[in-house]
């Protein structure tokens, strides 16, 4: 693998790098007099695909949402491929133009036909022509295999396939690291699995990945590491092996067990 300048013009980079694409030290964040993350400290190397699970409150999407800083955090640090996050709009751009983000709920711009939303911010940020945006928008829209759709409206697709034109729309801006927020949980059950196949293809490419998910089979299959939070803190981060059949954790331990019995 070269190193030094070469490396920011790759999309992608090799698994198992040493290299580090996130680290967050200390971090805690409040809304009001609620501690949502408690000292959460957490390395991401380049090309590691993490799975971050736990209860509902845990901080999961808040820990996530404060790496483009969707969310502010009020004490110590993130650092997105070598660039501290602060409060200065500079680094925060810097920062989401190779950072992708797939939410919960799509938010695809309905005014917008797919191959649409899947151009603007490549013309916008990247300053691509349409042409290219539009040849680039294809190709992906073709990894996620629906390229037939990309005429289309949102409101014309079914939940699973906007999800995929969500995960298209963010790789189109060529990200050196993905977040995905529950990518899963607003689709009906029969949609679920279309949408993981769909992140293994574009993963399996060596994109640097956390993924917030209650889908512990994907977990186990795709995941580098597990990350179980609990209570604003991070409880576990071991490989899927040891999270589910030896969790040095109790509270994790009783998690496992409940997820088997599903």
């Amino acid at each position: 693998m070269k190193t030094g300048t070469a490396r920011k013009d790759c999309a992608f980079a090799d698994r198992g790098s040493d290299e580090v694409a996130v680290r967050i030290s200390g971090v805690s964040k409040w809304y009001g007099d609620y501690q949502v993350l408690r000292d959460v400290s957490l390395t991401v190397r380049r090309g590691e695909r993490i799975v971050i699970c736990g209860r509902s409150g845990s901080g999961k999407s808040t820990l996530i949402r404060c790496i483009n800083r969707l969310e502010r955090h009020q004490a110590g640090s993130i650092v997105v491929d070598g660039i501290t996050l602060t409060d200065e709009l500079r680094r925060i751009d810097e920062v989401r133009r190779d950072v992708g983000m797939v939410f919960q709920s799509f938010n695809l711009f309905p005014h917008m036909s797919i191959l649409e939303n899947c151009c603007l911010a490549p013309m916008l940020v990247r300053g691509l022509k349409r042409a290219e945006a539009e040849s680039l928008a294809l190709h992906f829209l073709e990894k996620v295999k629906i390229p037939d759709q990309s005429a289309k409206y949102p409101s014309q697709l079914s939940g699973g396939q906007q999800q995929r034109a969500a995960i298209a729309r963010a790789l189109c801006m060529k990200p050196r690291i993905m977040l995905f927020d529950e990518p899963t949980s607003a689709l009906d059950p029969e949609m679920i699995k279309e949408v993981l196949d769909t992140i293994i293809d574009v993963t399996e490419e060596g994109m640097t990945t956390l993924c917030v998910t209650h889908e512990m089979g994907f977990a186990r299959s795709v995941a580098d590491r597990i990350v179980f939070m609990d209570r604003g803190e991070i409880i576990e981060d071991s490989d899927p092996d040891r999270f589910f059949t030896a969790p040095a954790h109790a509270s994790v331990r009783q998690f496992v067990e409940q997820v088997k019995t599903i």
